[in-house]
């Protein structure tokens, strides 16, 4: 059985739709991020840098924190979503998610959705990032179905709870028609439904 520990974030949503396509037995802890339980001696003791998403194993007694490495162990330990031959792709764009897209969105909602007026060149800055990484992902879907190619793959899965959080963007999801047809063929999947509502409130993914 996996155990994962997190808040309701698009980096534990990454994990809790994994867990709902490779369909193992799994239960939510929730860290609330909010009180601080991130910092908390137990957990860091498991999450060297305080963060969420972490997983613990019972099955093999064993322990993962940062949102990526956590897919490949599942993705190895449910041989899905993960092919041998397409890796060296796979890899490019799950780490181009965890380096770019993840960083550069969450500081775009720091400082457009949760501290609006307190720096504006926060503010201009992340959001003309933000605006060319919805430009990239829609040139790289425009000939790729999925974003390491034909297949769905752990990339398409760390990218998309980013993407769900487009209202907060302002950007204008609708306005890119690859990434359009991606985000609403992946809110089409029934593991990427349930996985989206991490914790049982009645989530639903947002609408283009």
């Amino acid at each position: 059985m996996i155990e994962l520990l997190t808040a309701d974030t698009p980096n534990g949503k990454k994990i809790s739709i994994m867990l709902e396509e490779i369909k193992f037995d799994y239960k939510v802890t929730k860290i609330n991020i909010y009180k601080d339980d991130q910092f908390k001696p137990e957990f860091k003791k498991i999450s060297p840098f305080s963060k969420t998403p972490v997983i613990i194993d019972h099955e093999n007694k064993t322990s993962l924190f940062e949102s990526g490495a956590i897919l490949i162990y599942l993705a190895e330990k449910s041989g899905k979503f993960y092919d041998k031959d397409q890796r060296t792709v796979i890899n490019q764009w799950l780490m181009g998610q965890m380096a770019y897209v993840g960083p550069m969105l969450g500081q775009h909602h720091q400082f457009h959705h949760y501290n609006p007026g307190k720096s504006e060149f926060g503010e201009k800055r992340y959001f003309k990032i933000s605006k060319r990484i919805y430009k990239e992902l829609d040139e790289r879907l425009s000939h790729s179905k999925f974003l390491a190619g034909k297949d769905y793959t752990i990339a398409d899965i760390a990218t998309f709870p980013w993407i769900a959080r487009h209202e907060w963007h302002d950007i204008g999801l609708k306005k890119f028609k690859h990434l359009t047809k991606w985000y609403e063929e992946m809110s089409k999947r029934e593991a990427v439904q349930k996985g989206y509502d991490l914790l049982n409130k009645g989530d639903q993914i947002p609408k283009v």
